[in-house]
């Protein structure tokens, strides 16, 4: 299972929110480039980011700490937030992006997942971010009506290369992932499934990892700031046993 750290991008900064909110910003850095550099010297094999003010404005914000860091480090990056159609999708590959992660397209304009899948084979994830089982958009400032596994479902044949889940009242608050909504998500789909929300422990992370089901990976981000999360601990713990 991957260990992916999060760097969410406000205002240029590393920060991390409180389930989502906005004005509930703490900032861990001014250089988002150096701590992805971190991440990547400590042994993270792939990095997740985030552009929060993007999520809102529904195109990219924060292009110029992405940017930054894809300049930086050699390790494959993951970014989410404001791509919203194929014109933003092809420059962020062509800019050294490793995959793009659609959210809020994938309730409003599913045909953009899968033409965008097609045509940049496992580049493409799709972001599931919920509340009590409905899937939220823009930025999560929107709840609609769509159950996560139904949303899954539909793109079992698109070709997508990951499904990332956030339980947004878990992210942010420390308080621990909701292990049995991420483990039946992935138990319901073929796609390889990501964790994210409250990853706040070693334990957190082993339990992911130990909860039955194939998990690609687990996201976390405030954790590893507070130091709640020792990285090289993490990493060690998660690295698959060779026979």
């Amino acid at each position: 299972m991957i260990l992916y750290p999060a760097i969410d991008l406000k205002d240029g900064q590393c920060v991390r929110l409180l389930r989502g909110e906005m004005d509930k910003a703490t900032v861990f850095s001014d250089d988002p480039a150096a701590q992805a550099e971190a991440f990547a010297a400590a042994g993270c094999q792939w990095i997740h980011l985030v552009d929060l003010n993007g999520a809102f404005a529904g195109a990219p914000v924060n292009a110029a700490a992405v940017e930054a860091i894809l300049a930086r480090v050699d390790v494959p990056c993951q970014l989410g937030g404001g791509i919203r159609d194929m014109t933003t999708i092809e420059a962020w590959l062509q800019k050294g992006l490793s995959r793009v992660i659609l959210g809020t397209v994938a309730v409003e304009n599913p045909a953009l997942v899968r033409e965008a899948a097609a045509a940049f084979p496992g580049k493409v994830a799709v972001g599931i971010d919920a509340r009590n089982g409905r899937v939220a958009t823009k930025g999560w400032a929107e709840e609609t009506e769509v159950k996560v596994i139904d949303l899954a479902r539909s793109f079992e044949d698109a070709g997508v290369a990951a499904i990332i889940y956030t339980d947004i009242d878990r992210d942010g608050a420390m308080g621990g992932p909701n292990v049995e909504a991420t483990a039946a998500l992935a138990r319901a789909v073929t796609v390889p499934v990501i964790a994210s929300g409250g990853v706040s422990s070693l334990d957190d992370l082993i339990a992911l990892r130990d909860c039955g089901a194939a998990l690609n990976g687990a996201i976390s981000g405030r954790a590893l700031y507070d130091g709640a999360i020792d990285l090289k601990a993490a990493l060690k713990a998660l690295k698959p046993v060779r026979a």
